[in-house]
């Protein structure tokens, strides 16, 4: 049974996610997934992301009229992406969770590092035949292992070249896929509970107001520098998941 206290903090999470989300265009799931652990345990933290990001995601892959695009281009990665979770998740309850936790820190350490060093991969469109399955095959067992969406399938997706706004879909459409077959691989494993899924439902009402308010800022801020201490932030909170499971570990 989650106590008043926790809803207040997954209420305030999802606020907050949902606003960096919806200045910059990502960054809920990181965001939550992120504050959460530090907060409870990693499996239901990957549980109540499920509802928010879906929808959140679903919004994002569906506007910009480049689905079918993007499909034709990308589907051995969406697909790899996808069918690997269930195989990730497996972790969830055959290894330490502490572990899990500073798997998921290292990523966001990694994730924050690179953007903040500005360091983007080049992937050809002949590349894009094997590296596709390969980085998908990748994003989807970490995925299903740590329930962040982003290493290495954001950076996949930035390599091929895609412009802005059809970057911003693809990435709405990977998370989209992305967390239906993670919510298929928490429920097979009895980690998604009823209790859990309607508090994931009722967190789509702070994680929509932040967007809506994200998109206000969005308009006052400057991108470059909201940017900047996002990703900062996201290096602080990633090292200190980190450090919180390696003392767990020891």
């Amino acid at each position: 049974m989650i106590d008043s206290q926790t809803l207040i903090i997954v209420a305030m999470t999802f606020l907050l996610a949902g606003t960096v989300k919806g200045v910059i265009g990502l960054g809920l799931p990181s965001v939550s997934l992120g504050i959460l652990t530090a907060a409870i345990d990693l499996p239901t933290a990957m549980a109540l992301l499920l509802v928010p990001s879906f929808v959140t995601n679903f919004w994002q892959g569906a506007v910009g009229g480049k689905a079918r695009e993007i499909l034709l281009r990308t589907w051995p990665f969406l697909l790899t992406a996808s069918i690997t979770i269930p195989l990730g998740a497996l972790a969830l309850s055959r290894l330490n969770l502490s572990s899990l936790s500073a798997l998921l820190g290292v990523l966001l350490v990694l994730y924050s590092s690179f953007s903040l060093a500005g360091i983007r991969l080049s992937i050809s469109p002949r590349q894009e035949t094997w590296s596709g399955p390969l980085f998908g095959a990748t994003n989807g067992i970490l995925t299903g292992m740590t329930g962040s969406f982003v290493v290495p399938g954001v950076m996949y997706l930035q390599a091929i070249g895609l412009p802005r706004d059809t970057l911003v879909q693809a990435m709405g459409i990977l998370f989209t896929l992305s967390t239906l077959m993670l919510g298929l691989a928490l429920g097979r494993s009895n980690l998604l509970t009823a209790e859990l899924g309607w508090i994931s439902l009722m967190a789509v009402v702070p994680a929509i107001a932040g967007m809506v308010l994200g998109q206000q800022l969005r308009k006052l801020l400057s991108e470059q520098a909201f940017r900047r201490v996002f990703f900062l932030s996201l290096f602080v909170l990633g090292a200190y998941i980190v450090a919180t499971a390696v003392s767990r570990l020891s």
